[in-house]
Parts: C-alpha cells; structure tokens; sequence
C-alpha cells in the first residue's frame, strides 16, 4: 500500500540505535522528523480519551479524508490560510488512525487500505486544486516519491529477515467494502510497485555483476536510504505545502516535487554504488 502517516502501518520497535517509541506508533527503519517531533506526540495525547469514548478508526479515517478533500477543493476557490490549516489537521488525524487502532486492537486490513485510498483521494483533489489538470500528473509523481519510502522500507526489513507488517489484530471487515478498496489498490498502487519494484531489482543486479547474494542485498538498503524517502512521507509533504500556501507561493511546494524526485534518482545511484564498490 501507499505510504502515508499511518498507511501501509506495523508495529514494533523505533528505528535502529533510537530509544523504543511508545507502543501504538509503527515502526519504521528511519524516522520521519515531523512525525516524531510534532505530529505523533499530539495525536499520542488524544489516543487515551478517544479509547474511552469508544471512537472507531476507521471514522478518524474519514473525518481526515473528508477535511483533506475539503481543504483540496477550497484551493480550487483561490483559498489559502484556511486549507493550509486544514491539512495540518488533516495530517494531525492521519498520525491518529493507527496510534487509536493499536492501542485498542482495531488493526483491520480495511482500515489500512481505506487510510492509503483515503490520501491518494485527498493528494489527487489538493494537487488538482492548486494545478487545475496539471495536478493530476503530479498526484501520480507525489505516489511514486511515497512508493519509493514504502519499498526501501519494505526491501530493507526483508533483507534483515525481519517482519515487514504484523497482521490485522481485528478480522470481520465486511467483504464487499474489503474487496472493493483491494481492487482500487490493485488499480493505482500495484502497478506503482510492479514497475519500481522491477527497476530496484535490475538494478541491483547490474551493481553486483549478477545475481545478487544477501550481503549484497543488505549493502543496498542501508539506513540512510530510508532517512531520506521517509522525511519525504506525506506528513512532511502536507507541511511543507500548508508553509507554501501561507508564504503565498504554492507554486514552490509543486516544483518541490520533481526536484524530490531527482533526490530519490541521485540515492538510488549512491546505494548502487555501496554494492558495486564505487562508494
């Protein structure tokens, strides 16, 4: 699934030599600076008093989803203060979700799916919003810079052997819901995956010479890779945005985007060269 606050979510321990963060925040290889400096410890507060009153996830979900949208279509008016404060709440409810869903067992398959479809659907109206039609490329530009921190994370845990995603802790969703998001997933997101998964992988057999051997795997997803696409996630996307649109120039968070993807092309070409020999 697509990367996002909570998306694609798991649990466990903090990143490697940091202190274990608290047990409803997923774990991650690196993490991202937003995150843990501003938005998750707000949404830890609201965790306690939201398990009390019984709030379901997945309606967190939706309130977050519904605000995006309308932040997005508020741009489309020629508003800025107003849906830049709304997507810092947005992104506040984003790092809620699954913070809520772990600490009361609500860990659903259709939770993660619908908080991944969730933000594509407010990336898409935000982007749309600020670029007319020229936001509908850079939406699909914006999901490959998060697909590209979900499958660094992903490769690196699996050649550590470690576990990428612990399992749902709740079943039941309801089939038809279930099976509708999995097939918008398979739709947009797979494709993503198939094709920057397959690039990944060739070229980590060009850098080794041949089939590649664990070792080579592990010198091709080191830390510092995942330090960098995770402070590219979509907390700090949403901020570096609501900064642009209250700075008046928004046209400077849209250009960001393709220079974050030759930050990504120039990592790619450094961890290749940690297996070939070069660095």
């Amino acid at each position: 699934m697509a990367a996002g606050a909570e998306g694609r979510s798991s649990t466990g321990e903090g990143a490697a030599g940091t202190p274990p963060p608290p047990a409803t925040y997923k774990a991650r290889p690196a993490r991202e600076w937003v995150c843990e400096s501003l938005f998750r410890p707000l949404a830890a507060r609201l965790v306690p008093p939201l398990a009390r009153w019984g709030v379901n996830p997945l309606h967190v979900v939706l309130t977050h989803t519904a605000l995006g949208v309308g932040a997005g279509v508020l741009l489309r008016r020629g508003h800025r203060v107003t849906p830049a404060v709304l997507l810092q709440v947005k992104t506040l409810l984003d790092n809620l979700d699954g913070q809520l869903a772990r600490a009361t067992g609500q860990t659903t398959e259709t939770g993660r799916y619908l908080d991944t479809e969730g933000d594509l659907l407010v990336n898409a109206v935000v982007l749309v919003g600020l670029a007319g039609w020229w936001g509908v490329p850079l939406t699909l530009l914006q999901s490959l810079i998060l697909s590209v921190d979900y499958l660094w994370e992903r490769d690196h845990r699996a050649a550590r052997g470690e576990v990428f995603r612990d399992p749902p802790a709740q079943a039941g969703d309801d089939p038809r819901v279930l099976a509708a998001l999995r097939r918008g997933y398979a739709l947009y997101f797979t494709p993503q995956e198939r094709v920057l998964g397959a690039l990944f992988e060739g070229r980590l057999r060009a850098a080794a010479g041949g089939p590649p051997t664990p070792a080579d795997r592990v010198a091709y997803t080191p830390r510092e890779i995942n330090v960098v696409a995770v402070n590219l996630g979509l907390s700090t996307q949403l901020l570096a945005l609501g900064l642009c649109l209250l700075a008046r120039r928004p046209g400077t968070y849209l250009w960001s985007l393709p220079a974050q993807a030759l930050l990504l092309a120039g990592v790619q070409t450094w961890r290749e060269g940690k297996v070939s020999g070069k660095w």
